[in-house]
């Protein structure tokens, strides 16, 4: 008898996360990560995207100019050049980073045109 009815009283009882409920919860779950993410990588620029996250921003110079020198300050990328000398042959130059972990490192490509 005392069995019986405290089976009654567990079939009675809901879980809080019955199936149902966790599909919703993991659904809502996906789709906060999802909204997050996607504000993330809108609001940032190609450049802070490759200095944070890792990957490439390639930089095309004007004509006529040649680089100098590149660093970061802060989020921003500043460059220096200078006119090409007459005789000067345009080239690539690739201003990468090198993390501590080795992961995720970002560089930018300077490509100089006559």
């Amino acid at each position: 008898m005392l069995v019986k009815k405290s089976l009654i009283i567990l079939k009675r009882i809901k879980t809080p996360l019955s199936v149902t409920n966790m599909k919703k919860f993991i659904i809502t779950v996906i789709l906060i990560i999802t909204t997050i993410l996607c504000c993330v990588f809108t609001s940032c620029t190609q450049q802070t995207i490759s200095r944070e996250f890792g990957g490439a921003v390639t930089i095309n110079l004007e004509p006529g100019e040649k680089l100098v020198e590149a660093t970061w300050k802060d989020d921003n990328l500043w460059y220096l050049v200078e006119p090409m000398d007459s005789d000067y042959v345009p080239t690539t130059k690739i201003f990468k980073e090198s993390a501590s972990f080795g992961i995720m490192n970002g560089k930018v490509i300077f490509i100089e045109t006559r």
